[in-house]
């Protein structure tokens, strides 16, 4: 069996961190992927899912991580259920992600840098960041 998902989208809300009662760090943010193809209309509609990060790469996400940002995030859809205050059974999916990566400057360091609209951006240097964990580093 396989569960894997690879998107990329630009960050729609600054990650909100937090600490569960175990001690884990997780940050939660929402991404905003636009579908390949067009409506009958001639637009490009947009999905909004869900992200999960864990342990240091939460941290680090929280901290350099903010709206507009172009980022990829591959990691696996987990669904869950839930009963809301009112005693409804719901359900939500999301992304576990296990490798969040930055594609692009921040807007202060493109700025800082010159950078051009159009203007290729080099993702080896500053303000590109990869972390990668493991499944062990998942507190589930």
């Amino acid at each position: 069996m396989l569960n894997r998902v690879i998107l990329i989208g630009r960050v729609v809300n600054q990650p909100e961190l937090r600490h569960t009662p175990g001690g884990s760090t997780v940050a939660r943010f929402t991404l905003a992927v636009d579908r390949p193809l067009a409506n009958r209309q001639g637009e490009r509609e947009t999905d909004f899912i869900d992200i999960a990060v864990w342990q240091r790469q939460a941290e680090v996400c929280a901290q350099y991580l903010n709206k507009g940002r172009l980022v990829a995030v591959e990691g696996r859809l987990r669904v869950r259920s839930y009963e809301d205050s009112q005693g409804i059974r719901r359900r939500a999916a999301e992304v576990v992600a296990e490798a969040v990566r930055f594609l692009d400057r921040p807007r202060e360091a493109q700025a800082a840098a010159g950078a051009v609209a159009g203007e290729p951006l080099d993702l080896d240097g500053p303000g590109y960041t990869e972390i990668n964990f493991t499944e062990d580093d998942i507190p589930f």
